[in-house]
């Protein structure tokens, strides 16, 4: 483990698999880079793995202890190899429900996505198990995480989910920049900073007599509402 600070932000490298007493040292808005393997889940492999049950042909704790969710953008090349040219986070809170058999039967100790997850989704599941979950950095830096897959060590259920939704093993150095979402306590700095934002339009909003322009879903006027 190795942290430097810089700019009033401190930057933390790790290497997988990640250790508890590592993880612990974190703190909200830490970035991160990671070198070692991780692998890739979405949908299909939620679905294969935990709601159909099916063993996968790779021990996964015995593998990696981080997961990402993505579908990378996947080159396939001639003799069964591949190679990944970009890699971007989808948005994790549709996995939210999937999080309690993952974590707890996988040993997972950090989860890379983005938008992040419920806050009791932290406290309830994550903490108990010294986990984090690190977001990617907003769009435009598909090729700045794919520049940092060096290899793909396996992939799983291609056949069956194709190149996007498969399992892919990847060997990464100096992966990120990540965020720490969340930290080991069950933090959340989203959780956070919407808390802030919250309170800034509900200050605004008092002020107009009408209803603000932003409505979605059913014409949802509740600034509460409107910034999830």
């Amino acid at each position: 483990m190795e942290i430097l600070e810089r700019d009033g932000l401190r930057e933390v490298h790790l290497s997988i698999p990640l250790r508890d007493q590592e993880l612990q040292q974190l703190r909200l808005r830490d970035i991160v880079f990671l070198s070692g393997t991780i692998f890739t889940g979405r949908e299909g492999v939620y679905q294969m793995l935990l709601e159909r049950g099916v063993k996968p042909p790779i021990d996964i704790t015995a593998s990696s202890n981080v997961t990402f969710h993505c579908s990378p953008a996947v080159l396939q090349l001639p003799g069964d190899r591949y190679r990944i040219t970009s890699a971007t986070g989808t948005a994790s809170f549709r996995f939210a429900k999937y999080m309690p058999d993952l974590i707890g039967r996988y040993g997972i100790k950090a989860v890379i996505g983005k938008t992040g997850m419920p806050p009791e989704t932290y406290r309830e599941v994550f903490a108990p198990h010294n986990a984090v979950y690190l977001t990617t950095v907003g769009y435009g830096l598909g090729a700045t995480y794919g520049a940092a897959i060096k290899d793909v060590v396996n992939v799983v259920w291609k056949e069956e989910l194709g190149l996007a939704q498969a399992m892919w093993f990847i060997k990464v150095e100096r992966f990120g920049p990540l965020v720490v979402e969340s930290d080991t306590a069950g933090n959340s700095l989203f959780a956070e900073e919407n808390e802030k934002v919250d309170e800034v339009l509900t200050e605004r909003y008092r002020a107009y007599q009408q209803a603000p322009v932003l409505k979605r879903l059913g014409e949802v006027v509740s600034p509460c509402h409107e910034i999830i």
